[in-house]
């Protein structure tokens, strides 16, 4: 049933009597017939070492080690008299598994166990392993979904601002009777062959950057250090074929002026950059614009993860309709910094001050991708340091615990919170019980799982602990089978007191509980507070997250914290800490959630910088006549050097300061509906980092691709691509 063997001794058969994994065993220097103490439920246990197993290869396993129990000691551990987490099967000599387990399955009936085989036993066996896959199918559709959205985004960018450098070539097509369609095919079809060689560069580099990812994912703790990357062509194809859509509809996008323009005025835009907008263009800009700023109020009116999505969502939206009208937007704020380019250098500044404007859609062009990176950076950096702020403000706000009891390696016992409460000066102890509940949400015609936090807590422990907020109801009444529900909550699935509540506990049960009180402190308490005794019974471990102390108040704080602390001989890992240094719900999980939004968003971010170095390149490297005909006229090349440090100071200062705006607006009212002040949470050196890194960026693309457009000389050069 397992990889072990005893290697020494003999299988437990009294209730205290254990074998070790020989690796443990020598860790713990102990032998075949010494004691050994096991904290069991925090505290500790005398158990004698009845043997000593191993596996056929090594000492132990890399990921655990192994205690194995007598089976009437098991059960007791479980807490689940009766019942048992899993059930081995071993097959006849020539019984397939697959055939053992359909029959299993239909002997028994699938909606009553899960039958597993090969290494989908391992989800059994692990749990973490089952957590991990569904963490990252969450990860990766919504991720996913985004990432491709911006590739859209930055594609079609890049498509606007090659078919614009190539308006010369296509006026003279136009002329030479070129129909639309054609236009509209040639540009498709170069489209294609370009994405399609991409696409098999990049899914290569896809797979390198999924090892990268399991490693730093590993590193930070998400998933098992020793999670396997499962290889297959089917994401691959996948990801192919998305991405070739992705390319064919930025290229329909991008052809659409070039192709529809009359042949005459064609080869007139083809001097002269066309310097209006359609009508269209710019009711769907604004549209967009307003969209997002409307999605930004839904965190004024809406908390939590809801609040927090729109948030992120409305700025990318904003940036969308901002980048539909940019060659609008950036012509106006051209105007504004042409005086200031004009009065810093006369010459230079001049002549980027002229280029500016007289260029808007180039410049919006290398302006886009900028201003995506900027707010795209600060919206999900500051909007997870300004959310993890508030679940601790408000934890902390209605926290009036003096002391907060907790364990440095795992749960705490039960028992914990009753020996508090023998504590001399000890008023109240209320336990603490950190899980989830689930809720199903019918998607046409399928189901879907959605998990929200929850707590139990000790109805008539909690006064004088915890501050829930409460609107309706008494939390004093939070015994038996009842439920507290969160206000928004409530209102949502329109229930008031005394109505029942149907959900689904972490381990899958189902639960229909009394509402007894409705709170508004959700981001401390999550949006279901359920009784301890019945939070406690679905959890795997049955153990207390934490205790709340409440001293008297004519107690002496210091001979109660040491009694407290003196609780540590019996029970190990016990640490005792002020109520004020309290820890947000699920702090570990909201810090490793945080992680991977980072990571995650760093990858994305790293693909839109590279198009940003592209877009700044490519913009500079179609200039080399117009260079060329300004060192004709007497122009030096210090001078042309000069005028673009100018340009791409404008063109960096003007996009990081739009991307500024458009993440500062939605970052404001998330932080106005969260926490009551307009001001984001965090350090201020991202801010920042971001804004130096996208100047940074932008001075060396340009300057690089000005220098090389530089080498060739000015008679030669004024004769290239004519």
């Amino acid at each position: 049933m397992a990889p072990f063997s005893l290697r020494d001794g003999e299988a437990p058969t009294r209730p205290d009597e254990v074998v070790l994994d020989a690796d443990l065993a020598a860790r713990s220097g102990v032998a075949v017939g010494q004691r050994v103490k096991i904290a069991v439920r925090s505290t500790p246990v005398d158990f004698r070492v009845s043997g000593i197993a191993a596996p056929k290869s090594g000492d132990g396993l890399s990921r655990q080690s192994s205690v194995f129990f007598s089976p009437e000691k098991a059960t007791e551990l479980a807490g689940t008299p009766g019942q048992v987490h899993a059930i081995g099967v071993l097959a006849d000599p020539g019984v397939t598994p697959g055939d053992l387990a359909d029959r299993i399955s239909d002997a028994v009936g699938t909606d009553k166990v899960t039958v597993t085989t090969g290494v989908e036993r391992s989800t059994v066996e692990f749990l973490d392993v089952s957590q991990t896959r569904m963490l990252l199918m969450a990860l990766a559709g919504s991720f996913g979904g985004f990432a491709l959205l911006i590739a859209v985004f930055v594609v079609a960018s890049t498509l606007a601002l090659v078919i614009n450098q190539r308006r010369r070539e296509f006026a003279l097509l136009r002329a030479i009777a070129a129909t639309p369609q054609q236009i509209r095919k040639l540009i498709g079809a170069e489209t294609m062959l370009v994405a399609s060689v991409a696409g098999v560069l990049g899914s290569g580099l896809g797979v390198a950057v999924g090892f990268g990812l399991r490693n730093a994912f590993g590193a930070i703790g998400v998933i098992p250090p020793d999670f396997e990357l499962a290889l297959s062509p089917i994401p691959l194809v996948v990801a192919l074929v998305l991405g070739l859509g992705t390319a064919r509809l930025a290229a329909w996008s991008a052809s659409r002026r070039p192709s529809s323009i009359r042949p005459v005025e064609a080869l007139g835009e083809a001097a002269v950059e066309r310097r209006e907008l359609g009508r269209v263009r710019l009711i769907v800009g604004c549209a967009l614009v307003v969209a997002g700023l409307g999605g930004s109020l839904v965190p004024i009116f809406l908390r939590g993860d809801a609040g927090l999505a729109a948030s992120g969502s409305s700025s990318l939206i904003i940036v969308i309709g901002l980048a539909v009208v940019s060659p609008k937007v950036v012509a106006f704020m051209t105007k504004l910094i042409a005086p200031v380019l004009n009065r810093i250098s006369r010459i230079s500044g001049y002549l980027a001050a002229a280029n500016s404007q007289a260029n808007s859609r180039r410049l919006a062009a290398a302006v886009t991708p900028v201003m995506l990176a900027v707010s795209f950076a600060l919206t999900m950096f500051y909007s997870q340091t300004s959310a993890a702020a508030a679940r601790q403000e408000e934890t902390v706000e209605s926290t009036t615990a003096d002391h907060v009891l907790a364990s440095a390696t795992g749960g705490l016992s039960p028992e914990v919170a009753e020996a508090a409460r023998r504590v001399p000066g000890v008023a109240a102890a209320t336990p603490v019980v950190r899980t989830e509940v689930m809720n199903t949400v019918r998607e046409q015609e399928s189901l879907r799982v959605e998990r929200y936090p929850a707590q139990g807590l000790d109805g008539a422990q909690v006064r004088g602990n915890v501050e829930l907020g409460v609107v309706s109801g008494k939390i004093t009444d939070l015994t038996g089978n009842t439920v507290a529900m969160s206000e928004s909550e409530a209102g949502w699935y329109e229930k008031k007191i005394g109505d029942e509540v149907e959900f689904y506990f972490a381990d899958g049960a189902p639960a229909k509980l009394r509402l007894v009180a409705t709170y508004t402190r959700d981001q401390a308490f999550g949006r279901y507070v359920l009784p301890i005794d019945v939070a406690r019974a679905h959890t795997g471990d049955r153990m207390d997250d934490s205790v709340l102390v409440r001293q008297e108040p004519t107690a002496d704080a210091a001979t109660v914290t040491a009694a407290l602390r003196d609780l540590a001989v019996r029970y190990p890992g016990l640490a005792v800490t002020p109520g004020s240094a309290v820890a947000a719900p699920a702090g570990g999980q909201q810090q490793a959630q945080f992680y991977v939004n980072l990571v995650a968003v760093g990858v994305i971010l790293g693909y839109v910088v590279i198009s940003v170095a592209n877009t700044l390149v490519m913009s500079t490297a179609q200039r080399s006549r117009e260079f060329a005909l300004l060192r004709l006229i007497g122009t030096t090349k210090r001078q042309v050097i000069r005028m673009m440090r100018f340009e791409a100071l404008a063109t960096v200062g003007v996009a990081a300061l739009l991307g500024t705006v458009v993440a500062g607006i939605p970052l404001v009212l998330l932080n106005l509906g969260l926490r009551g002040t307009p001001l984001p949470s965090g350090p201020i050196a991202v801010f920042g980092g971001v804004v130096a890194g996208a100047i940074l960026l932008g001075l060396v693309s340009l300057g690089l691709s000005t220098r090389v457009a530089l080498l060739a000389k000015p008679i030669e050069a004024i004769g290239l691509r004519e």
